[in-house]
């Protein structure tokens, strides 16, 4: 995890207020939070309200934000439509045992849409999404195993975060990555049931796959780019993935949790691969919490009670409520393919800004992503797989990475690690303020390192 630098808070507005709500938070939460993922030191900044693409914390410093809590937020802060139809729905109906309509109006709407999904089943979230995919797909083949990518994240649950980060001492042979528990406590036994490809190796990933095709129930992979890393999977490795799953009938799973946003058809749409399923979550609730699994009818049919008890039993207090189906249905309503063009471009005009600024600067960085999602890497090259990556993850690129985010937010840009996250409540005026800012920050940087 990378920590921002113990100055990030020296900016120009006042962090008194948030510092006073740390303390407070330290005394009734572990290390004072819920989320590691945004620690920072010494504290963080406690978010007040937002409107648009802008947000500002509990002392009224205002930012730009280009983090849109990890992707969820594809329309901004406080889109009207979705504002008005979860006041309508909350004064209607929050939560109950019967479904509602609007839960059918945003599966038709993603079996539309998403060219792997026949079937839908809404969750709570993108781990719950990924877990009950998992289950989908032992119960289909009849199979334990699973298999995912080195540094690959799918949420938190011991067997799918398995080899998120581990070490070099853990790693094993490059043609074999070694499963690796993530969190202490991991047991061994549901380590074993995980095998770890290493990405887009084809060579060594064939040999993999059919070594353990009698075992494998399914293989995982976000077909946008690896987190932690941001490695992106090529289409030709997509291409043989789906080839030797369909030739052993393994169930082949694209977790879109992220990468749904990225064009009107999901990322399987650009790249032309058709999973078995399909993770979902983030854009396809509007805002509020939600997950969903969505397939072929075939392998969907293992949640059909036409025949008695169905093969994998699936509930949740939450699940499919209609507060998310309602705000998720208006949300990706409006993310109609037109305004998929106008977000991409934006994040392609910012990325070319930031790209020219870096060039200028003579900072050694790249800039990588697509559909209105990039990140500003302070590599020197870009990675071909985690263990490259973790190879070139030095103390001094860390810093550079957190000076980067501790600059941007005293010029009123919110990111993080490097991240850009486009909404459609950015204009041109928004990504001109953000490439000036970057560019005096990277200027600023060039300055400090001679």
């Amino acid at each position: 995890m990378m920590l921002v630098s113990n100055d990030t808070l020296k900016m120009s507005g006042s962090s008194k207020k948030s510092g006073e709500l740390f303390s407070r938070s330290i005394k009734v939460m572990p290390s004072g939070y819920t989320r590691h993922m945004i620690v920072q030191n010494p504290y963080p900044l406690y978010a007040s309200h937002a409107e648009g693409a802008w947000i500002w914390d509990v002392d009224g410093n205002k930012r730009i934000d280009f983090i849109n809590n990890f992707t969820c937020l594809i329309h901004g802060h406080g889109r009207k439509e979705i504002v008005d139809i979860v006041q309508k729905q909350a004064s209607q109906l929050m939560s109950a045992i019967m479904p509602s309509e609007w839960e059918v109006q945003l599966a038709e709407l993603l079996c539309e849409r998403v060219p792997s999904v026949e079937r839908v089943r809404f969750m709570n979230s993108g781990t719950e999404a990924v877990m009950v995919a998992v289950k989908a797909a032992r119960a289909y083949t009849g199979r334990p195993k699973m298999a995912k990518m080195e540094g690959g994240y799918h949420g938190q649950y011991d067997l799918i975060e398995s080899s998120f980060s581990p070490l070099p001492e853990q790693w094993g042979a490059k043609e074999q990555p070694l499963t690796v528990a993530n969190n202490v406590g991991t047991p061994q036994s549901l380590l074993d049931e995980v095998l770890v490809l290493p990405i887009n190796d084809i060579e060594a990933t064939t040999a993999l796959i059919n070594n353990n095709a009698e075992k494998l129930s399914c293989i995982l992979i976000d077909p946008f780019r690896t987190h932690l890393a941001n490695i992106e999977p090529s289409v030709d490795y997509l291409q043989v993935l789906r080839d030797l799953t369909k030739k052993h009938g393994i169930v082949l799973i694209f977790d879109e949790v992220m990468s749904l946003r990225v064009g009107y058809n999901g990322r399987q749409g650009q790249v032309g691969v058709t999973p078995d399923l399909t993770t979902m979550g983030k854009i396809i609730g509007g805002g509020l919490p939600v997950g969903a699994l969505g397939g072929s009818k075939e392998v969907m049919s293992v949640f059909d009670i036409d025949e008695g008890n169905p093969k994998v039993k699936h509930s949740g207090t939450f699940t499919a409520n209609p507060m998310s189906m309602a705000a998720g249905y208006v949300g990706m309503s409006l993310m109609t393919e037109k305004a998929f063009d106008r977000l991409n471009n934006l994040g392609d005009r910012l990325a070319s800004g930031v790209n020219a600024a870096i060039n200028d600067s003579g900072i050694n960085a790249f800039i990588y992503g697509s559909g209105g999602v990039f990140s500003v890497s302070m590599l020197s090259e870009p990675p071909k797989n985690y263990r490259h990556y973790f190879s070139m993850c030095t103390s001094n690129m860390m810093n550079k990475a957190a000076r980067f985010q501790q600059l941007l937010s005293e010029q009123g840009v919110l990111a993080m690690r490097g991240l850009f996250v486009c909404s459609t409540a950015m204009t041109n005026e928004d990504i001109d303020f953000t490439i000036a800012a970057c560019t005096k920050v990277l200027h600023r940087m060039a300055d400090e390192s001679h």
